[in-house]
């Protein structure tokens, strides 16, 4: 069995406060974005659940990764058969796009149907819930208002089918530990419950990031990415989430060639 697990882009970001659990209140509009993973389901051939990765690397073991994670979360409670997960990863990784928590998503998804385990989409985000605070957005899927750690979710009506999205991934990595570093939690004069609504031309003076100016001071070629995009013609241009990829809202189709030598470009997504 096969799953796209599609990545996604964050539309505003305001950290708000430090919470007593040393995590952050924030809010954000998580908004779904075609880049996609391919994520394979069969069942073992050695007896035992295994992961290979193919296509871009990921740090570390991958004994570590998040699939797995996953896989053994729903195993707790359902004694799953051992299945081999092949994954070819497409989405930057280390850029801001949630690839691995999508991962993780749409792989309980696909374990539920293969399996007809008969979770609903609340019990699916509650499995994953734990794996990281983005991972519950991928179960629905559709673009939510995200508040608490990113975690809580509140139905919003965004489309952008009639506009297109160029997305680029310089060759950096920007964790999120130094992301926050230089972050002073504030909450904002307008919530962006409220921003969201405005006509998307009116998002470059009104919508931001928070996350945008320690990132940009420390990785200027970032920042001069999304002043390029504007160069180009975007309507609104924003790094999303923690970074490093930045992305393009555009009125006309776009092509990117003077930056497809140094960093990662997808159109239209």
């Amino acid at each position: 069995m096969l799953s796209f697990a599609n990545a996604k882009i964050n539309l505003g970001l305001h950290v708000l406060e430090k919470r007593p659990d040393g995590y952050h209140n924030l809010e954000t509009v998580f908004y779904p974005v075609k880049v996609f993973d391919v994520i394979e389901l069969t069942d073992s051939p050695t007896g035992g659940t295994a992961l290979g990765v193919h296509g871009a690397g990921i740090p570390g073991p991958a004994t570590d990764n998040i699939c797995l994670k996953a896989f053994a979360v729903l195993n707790k409670d359902f004694k799953l058969p051992p299945q081999q997960i092949t994954l070819l990863k497409n989405i930057p990784v280390g850029a801001g796009l949630g690839g691995g928590s999508a991962d993780a998503a749409f792989l309980v998804k696909l374990l539920n149907e293969k399996f007809s385990l008969g979770l609903s989409e609340a019990q699916m985000e509650d499995y994953v819930r734990p794996l990281g605070a983005d991972c519950p957005f991928f179960i629905r899927n559709r673009p939510v208002y995200a508040a608490g750690k990113g975690d809580v979710f509140s139905d919003i009506s965004i489309d952008l089918s009639g506009y297109f999205l160029a997305l680029v991934k310089p060759g950096l990595h920007v964790s999120t530990a130094e992301a926050y570093h230089g972050i002073i939690p504030a909450i904002p004069s307008v919530p962006l419950k409220e921003l969201i609504g405005l006509p998307v031309a009116k998002w470059r003076k009104n919508l931001k990031n928070d996350f945008e100016a320690p990132v940009f001071a420390k990785y200027p070629e970032i920042g001069q990415i999304r002043d390029h995009l504007y160069q180009k013609g975007a309507i609104y241009a924003a790094m999303s989430g923690s970074g490093s990829s930045v992305f393009g809202i555009f009125e006309k189709p776009i092509q990117l060639p003077e930056l497809e030598t140094s960093c990662g470009v997808f159109y239209d997504v």
